[in-house]
């Protein structure tokens, strides 16, 4: 099945520009033809252009023709779409070095050989023509070759120089949620050896609130079910999620649902293409999820529709969030959001008596300031109604990029070494441990070990730490240097700050495949704005995944390994040669590979092997589960796709060819936590805390993660609420060596593991003695038996409350509902909220700015879009940016439908964009897609990137408009509640 773009009045378009563009396109933008569309798009079409430039008129050649008579080398590579995280997988053809055609891998049980626009295209993105091909540096205003050589000697010197003038912090490092775990992982350790904290990635800006919400009420801060666990549900509410475009192929598993009878609701301010599959569709005004959860959790609990036995058995708190719901009367929910009574109350009653019934939430629900709050409100629906845990319940929490989940869980964060282990001195020491380094090494590395153990800067504000008063900024020195690696800037807000902030830098080093905005950005002169005389500007060009092998995370916790599927093109390295090599200039490769394993890679260049470094991981991320797949058993896996069951993701029996390894019970892709070493054999954990299981067919129960007592109320489970199969039938803590010597299991363990164990706890013992004796021996989870927190006391609101955004149309609201104070130093920055929200009423900015602007994803572009959109067979689909606007606001305006219209916000911005008049949006909002750049309030950037290495489809980014707002526990960024006005573009 292959799921194609609808144009943006709703019809579907043909996908061929000879057929010409859809009817509703046509209204919406000029018809080009093919020859207007790449001329316009500057892609030469003249005769000696046209073979030499344009991959749509180019035939794949191999790049050694067979000798005489010898036979063509024929290659099948299985790998996984680099885009989205629904992991769908596919085969690529390679004919003599060259990626000739791709088959959709139909055995899938994730993608069951579907793709989306996005996927049916990948073959573009191993063999695109608009990447870097070598590496660049910006020489008064142009970019101009230079060598891999003198490249990373000239990096290398000047971030040493740059640590030793202003320390370690004055570094900020931005990696990738498209690198595979082996690299994420790779990459927290570089950014640690170099001394410093101060690293981020995109995860940051997706669903960083999703993960601490999620995590700080039941153990991890996942997805806890699948997409294809939905089919066993009843009903279904998407809430800020436009899966059947941001998640094209999850809608498979859903409309499956459906077909089963189940229930489906859409809440979103927009009606979406996921709202047209929808049984009720309810639309709220952006940034009121809390008071229509609330409203849904009133009438649950004034109907008795609650699992009273589930939340005495395993919630604790919940008395207290249904004091703070009753507040919630329907009038009061349909002032703050805009729904009647009467659609409150059914979509509660669809859920509560259609159960096991899911809850999906996306970008919709995290981009605000009170993310975490919203994250925390529908974790609590689903407590109220015992969904979690349950087959077919659950929070199905979709993450954006590949490997998002993956780079999340062993990634570069600011806050947390692999695995979230915090960066307490325990924690360092086990890491150090693993990496087989020396821990007073490591800590000499760091300005102090205060800053060791200090989180860093967030991604979503080093534009801050760099512009910032330094009095203000909790370390010694502003950010001075900036490594992009696999980053796009145009998917983060403030874009005018952060163009300032670029050109105040000292140094800027750009990785990536396509240079994304970055590049532009930083060569692109700005009238009345100085640029640093001293900085220096320079690309290096990273491989893509296709380039390389490795595993990647998806959305539902399975992970997948990719075969490489060609050599990397051009003069591209993979990201983790790149790593090495730098480490070599700035003198820490021997620690960075202490204990992996080198091998040849391109050019016969020395690279850490992915495999082993994969082994890595398995040593060291006790806490998560990522111990037991080892690259042997999830390669089996990626063999032998058409042994698993595609409803419950469980093989139901068969070896693999080529080892002999019984892959029976496993369940695909071994979705973490696979606990133990890989000979223990865990199956892997396809639904979290279910405690219908034996731990060892993945069962579980929620987590002792947050002690076992709160105000002399015990947090553990209430008798009976155990795993099956449990030698302890009541709640139980986590374990460590004193717990199993008090149980007498101790001797339970061989002897090697007990001189491990002694001093350890479940997370830190690096036999895996203590997971195998609780899991194997005596069916108990490693991580304790706990109740879910419905109340988060270490968190600004322990019960979720509804706060208004910073900027909004509404003071009257704003009043009532009033944002957090400010805060002086939180993750390192001074954060506003009161100050920046009573200064925009007292403006009357609501008058000024009188339209709430949001924003989300298109089916054919992905994140920040550099890459899908210098895809041609994408790039027709969607040829330039575009803002829906209702009728209503439009016909007030004198806008029609087509014409370019100016978006202008409160931070002085003024982008250009085309006008779709549609009822899609309410009168009171617009919106705008995010994947757009290329564009500086209406001026085309293309003199400014690299030669060669400009996307096809440029446009506005709508985040150059976007404005100050962040998360009160996360810095996450506010995306989808600011303010704007439109109006018709006059040259």
């Amino acid at each position: 099945m292959l799921l194609t773009r609808k144009g943006p009045a709703g019809q579907r378009s043909s996908g061929r520009f000879a057929a010409g563009l859809s009817e509703s396109l046509s209204r919406a933008l000029p018809t080009m033809d093919r020859r207007a569309f790449l001329k316009r798009s500057g892609i030469g079409v003249g005769a000696g252009l046209a073979i030499s430039q344009t991959p749509l008129l180019r035939k794949a050649r191999a790049a050694d023709a067979p000798a005489a008579g010898a036979k063509a080398k024929h290659e099948v590579k299985r790998t996984v779409c680099t885009h989205c995280s629904v992991g769908c997988a596919v085969d690529a053809v390679v004919e003599n070095g060259v990626w000739v055609r791709q088959e959709p891998v139909f055995d899938s049980p994730i993608n069951l050989g579907a793709h989306c626009a996005k996927g049916a295209a990948l073959r573009e993105h191993g063999h695109g023509e608009y990447r870097l091909k070598y590496p660049m540096k910006l020489v008064n205003g142009k970019y101009q070759r230079i060598s891999w050589d003198v490249a990373l000697q000239e990096i290398a010197d000047r971030l040493l120089d740059t640590r030793k003038k202003n320390g370690p912090d004055s570094v900020f490092w931005v990696g990738s949620s498209k690198h595979n775990n082996e690299q994420a992982q790779l990459l927290r350790k570089f950014v640690s050896f170099f001394g410093t904290n101060n690293c981020d990635h995109q995860a940051r800006i997706c669903h960083s609130t999703t993960v601490a919400g999620v995590a700080n009420t039941w153990g991890y801060g996942a997805m806890t079910n699948s997409y294809n666990d939905m089919q066993f549900s009843k009903a279904v509410m998407y809430i800020g999620s436009n899966a059947a475009e941001a998640h094209p192929v999850s809608m498979l598993h859903m409309l499956h649902a459906k077909e089963g009878g189940a229930k489906m609701i859409v809440v979103d301010p927009r009606y979406t293409r996921t709202a047209a599959k929808s049984d009720q569709y309810v639309r709220i005004r952006s940034g009121s999820d809390i008071p229509y959860l609330y409203g849904m959790l009133y009438h649950i609990f004034k109907n008795g529709w609650e699992d009273k036995q589930y939340i005495n058995d395993r919630v604790f708190g919940m008395d207290k969030v249904r004091e703070e719901v009753m507040k919630w009367t329907p009038d009061r929910v349909e002032e703050a959001c805009g729904v009647p009574e009467a659609e409150v109350f059914k979509a509660a009653e669809t859920m509560a008596m259609n159960r096991p019934s899911s809850v999906v939430w996306c970008m919709g629900q995290t981009q605000h300031t009170t993310g975490n709050a919203i994250v925390r409100a529908s974790c609590l629906l689903q407590l109220a109604l015992g969904n979690v845990g349950k087959s077919g319940g659950g929070t199905n929490i979709f993450r954006g990029h590949d490997n998002v989940q993956g780079a999340t869980d062993v990634g570069p964060n600011p806050d947390s070494l692999p695995g979230y282990y915090g960066l307490a001195a325990g924690a360092w020491k086990h890491w150090c441990a693993v990496w087989g380094v020396d821990y007073e090494w490591v800590k000499s590395q760091f300005a102090s070990q205060a800053m060791m153990e200090k989180s860093g800067t967030t991604v979503s504000r080093w534009v801050d730490a760099v512009l910032e008063k330094n009095e203000l900024i909790d370390q010694d020195s502003n950010v001075k240097a900036m490594v992009f690696w696999g980053h796009a800037p145009n998917s983060q807000t403030r874009g005018l700050e952060m163009k300032k902030a670029f050109d105040a830098l000292d140094t800027l080093v750009v990785i990536d495949p396509y240079p994304s905005a970055t590049a532009a950005m930083a060569a692109m002169k700005v009238d009345g704005q100085e640029i640093n005389p001293n900085r220096a500007v320079y690309l290096l060009p990273a491989a893509t995944q296709f380039e390389t092998s490795g595993s990647v995370t998806a959305s539902n916790r399975s992970i997948q390994w990719r075969e490489k599927v060609i050599e990397p093109l051009f003069e591209s390295r993979t990201d983790h040669m790149i790593m090495y090599q730098l480490a070599e200039k700035l003198g820490f490769a021997k620690q960075l590979v202490a204990k992996i394993k080198l091998v040849p890679g391109k050019g016969g260049m020395m690279e850490p092997e992915p495999e082993d470094m994969l082994r890595e991981i398995n040593r060291g991320s006790w806490t998560i589960g990522y111990t037991g797949q080892s690259p042997e058993r999830l390669k089996a896996h990626m063999r032998n796709m058409h042994l698993f069951d595609v409803k419950t993701l469980r093989a139901k029996g068969g070896k693999d060819p080529v080892t002999g390894y019984d892959l029976t019970g496993d369940y695909f892709g071994l979705p973490w936590p696979c606990y133990g070493t890989p000979e223990l054999k865990h199956p892997g954990s396809p639904n979290l805390y279910d405690n219908s299981r034996h731990v060892m067919d993945g069962g579980g129960n929620f987590r002792a993660n947050f002690g076992v007592e709160k105000d002399g109320v015990s947090l553990l489970a209430e008798d009976g609420s155990h795993s099956v199969g449990a030698d302890i039938t009541t709640g139980y803590p986590e374990f460590d060596h004193v717990l199993l010597k008090k149980l007498g299991w101790w001797d339970d363990l061989t002897e090697a593991e007990k001189k491990a164990a002694e001093g350890k706890n479940w997370k830190t013992d690096l036999s895996g003695g203590i997971q195998r004796v609780c899991l194997k021996v005596h069916g108990v989870h490693p991580f304790g038996n706990a109740k879910a927190r419905a109340v988060v006391w270490n968190f600004p609101d322990p019960v979720p409350v509804h706060r208004e955004p910073l900027f909004g149309t509404r003071p009257d609201l704003m009043a009532k509902y009033p944002t957090h104070d400010d805060k002086k130093a939180f993750w390192r920055m001074p954060t506003l909220y009161k100050s920046v929200q009573q200064k925009n009423v007292e403006a009357g900015l609501d008058k000024k700015f009188p339209i709430i602007l949001t924003s989300g994803r298109l089916v054919e572009y992905e994140g920040g879009g550099e890459e899908t959109r210098s895809n041609p067979w994408l790039a027709e689909l969607q040829q330039e940016n575009f803002v829906e606007i209702n009728p209503k606001a439009a016909n007030d305006r004198g806008i029609r439908n087509g014409e370019y219209v100016v978006v202008s916000t409160p931070t002085g911005a003024r982008i250009k964009v085309r006008a779709l008049v549609t009822p899609r949006v309410g009168p009171d909002t617009a919106f705008i897609p995010f994947h757009f750049s290329g564009w500086w309030q209406g001026k085309d950037m293309l003199e400014f990137y690299p030669e060669g290495a400009a996307p096809i489809v440029r446009g506005e980014a709508v985040n150059t408009a976007t404005t100050y707002g962040y998360d009160s526990v996360t810095m996450m960024q506010e995306t989808k509640t600011t303010i704007c006005n439109i109006e018709r573009f006059t040259a």
